[in-house]
């Protein structure tokens, strides 16, 4: 029962991992801007503002970035939603393959969005700054996830 208990407790923390990386704006960080895949906050006087992204992004990487980080938090919410499911369908002695299909549907999905990102938006080193911590936390999302993956497929329900 502990042990399910820490799987589940580290299924919500990957997903709430994953959901900052994706929603959260601190993908490229300078001390005037915050960039994400979805737009830029540039800080004018003593204010932060919305602004769109440069036209000189490249628009396509940005939307496999965009698209494959929203399924990747789509991926891990029904894999612990399916984790749950089976918890009570499975027999005795069966796996979880569905729930670990899922998670490392995933992790694919993040470390294809976090290498995009990677390859594509080097450009930004000659504008300073560093990456940020939504950056790391995709990454780190993309370890927990697979890490996750590979439990469901191991894992066996045992008899109550």
């Amino acid at each position: 029962m502990l042990v399910l208990a820490g799987i589940v407790l580290l299924h919500i923390t990957t997903i709430v991992l994953l959901l900052v990386a994706t929603l959260d704006n601190a993908w490229w960080i300078t001390d005037t801007m915050y960039t994400d895949v979805w737009g830029r906050w540039l800080l004018q006087g003593s204010t932060w503002h919305y602004t769109n992204n440069p036209s000189d992004y490249p628009e396509e990487y940005l939307q496999v970035v965009q698209a494959t980080s929203v399924l990747a938090c789509i991926f891990a919410i029904l894999a612990l939603f399916v984790f749950v499911a089976q918890l009570f369908m499975l027999g005795k002695g069966q796996r979880f393959t569905l729930s670990g299909i899922l998670q490392m549907l995933s992790c694919l999905c993040i470390m294809i969005a976090a290498s995009v990102y990677t390859s594509e938006f080097q450009f930004h080193k000659k504008e300073g700054g560093s990456l940020g911590h939504s950056y790391v936390l995709a990454w780190v999302s993309f370890v927990l996830t697979f890490i996750l993956g590979v439990t469901y497929i191991v894992l066996r329900k045992k008899s109550d």
